[in-house]
C-alpha cells in the first residue's frame, strides 16, 4: 500500500489503520510506544484517532521492519537520520562498522541461521 491508497478522511480508527497497514491493532499500539512519530489523538471516549501522516508513518515503519529487516532500534535510528537528528552515542558504546566483507557475510549467515532456527521453533 502506498500513501495514495489511503482514503481521503480526516481521522481513522485503529481497526481501519490496522487493515490498511496489514497488521494487528496490538502491533500499532506497541509501535506507538516505540516510535514517537506515531501519535494518534484520543477522542472523548478515549478511542485512538489516527491522521493521514500517522498512517504514512505506520506504513514506513512496516516497510523498515518487515521488508528491509530493520530492528525496532534500527528503524528508530533510520527515522532520526531521515529527520536530520544526530544520534547520541553513549560513552561506553562503540559504533559498529564492518569494513571487512567477511564480517558482513558472517553476520548475514548468522542472521539467516537464527531466522531458520526461529522458524523451526515456531512449528
Amino acid at each position: 500500500m502506498s500513501s495514495k491508497d489511503i482514503p481521503d478522511k480526516l481521522y481513522f480508527k485503529i481497526g481501519e489503520v490496522a487493515r490498511l497497514a496489514g497488521v494487528e491493532p496490538y502491533v500499532l499500539r506497541y509501535w506507538e510506544t516505540e516510535f514517537k512519530e506515531i501519535n494518534p489523538v484520543k477522542s472523548r471516549t478515549n478511542q485512538r484517532l489516527y491522521r493521514r501522516r500517522d498512517i504514512e508513518t505506520v506504513l514506513w515503519i512496516k516497510q523498515l521492519l518487515y521488508d528491509e529487516k530493520f530492528t525496532i532500534d534500527g528503524a528508530r535510528r533510520k527515522m532520526k537520520e531521515w529527520r536530520g537528528e544526530k544520534e547520541e552515542i553513549e560513552e561506553n558504546q562503540l559504533p559498529l562498522s564492518f569494513e571487512n566483507v567477511k564480517d558482513a557475510k558472517f553476520l548475514k549467515e548468522l542472521r539467516d541461521g537464527l531466522e531458520e532456527l526461529l522458524k523451526m521453533l515456531e512449528r
